[in-house]
């Protein structure tokens, strides 16, 4: 079984995956962070040099890999879902848990890190707080159509995030052990 953790930028999956996977006891990849090793430059520099097109070959790539594992936590890129390829292959894998956050918490957390806007793009040029809200607005039904399980990302910390999607985790294990 995989647990992929999807929702933009900054909801907290790279904080909640290594949590999760310890109450498991399973292993975690970010996938943003295996691009960027198997590239060796930042997901910024693939967008420059690769465009939006190269980056999302090589995060569909990376996906299929890290899904095809077995115990893991996948922290997914905030795009990932873009691809219906993508899609059907996140939801096979297992749960897939939407760490939902509100614009304004959003903005927030982009604006007090530096590191992400060394590493990130802007995907449309524009301000962020514009760029988070129309851009959410159109990921937003793929990510709802993709989950089988929403979490509260703007209120909640990664460590009750984690509990929660490792008690719904551990719920659907028990009945599947049961079932056979």
């Amino acid at each position: 079984m995989v647990v992929t953790l999807i929702g933009y930028r900054a909801s907290g999956k790279s904080s909640v995956a290594p949590r999760l996977a310890k109450r498991l006891g399973w292993s975690w990849f970010d996938s943003d962070v295996v691009i960027e090793q198997q590239a060796g430059v930042s997901i910024k520099d693939i967008f420059q040099h690769e465009g939006e097109a190269g980056f999302r070959k090589r995060e569909a790539e990376v996906l299929a890999y890290l899904l095809s594992q077995t115990n893991v936590v996948v922290a997914s890129g905030g795009g990932a879902v873009l691809s219906e390829e993508n899609r059907r292959i996140i939801k096979a894998a297992g749960p897939v848990v939407w760490l939902q956050a509100p614009v304004d918490v959003l903005v927030r957390r982009l604006g007090g890190d530096q590191m992400s806007s060394q590493r990130r793009p802007s995907l449309t040029g524009k301000p962020i707080g514009t760029e988070v809200a129309e851009v959410l607005a159109f990921r937003e039904p793929l990510y709802q159509a993709c989950a089988t399980l929403v979490v509260d990302a703007g209120t909640e910390r990664p460590e009750q995030m984690a509990r929660r999607i490792a008690d719904y985790v551990t719920g659907l294990s028990t009945v599947q052990e049961h079932s056979t």
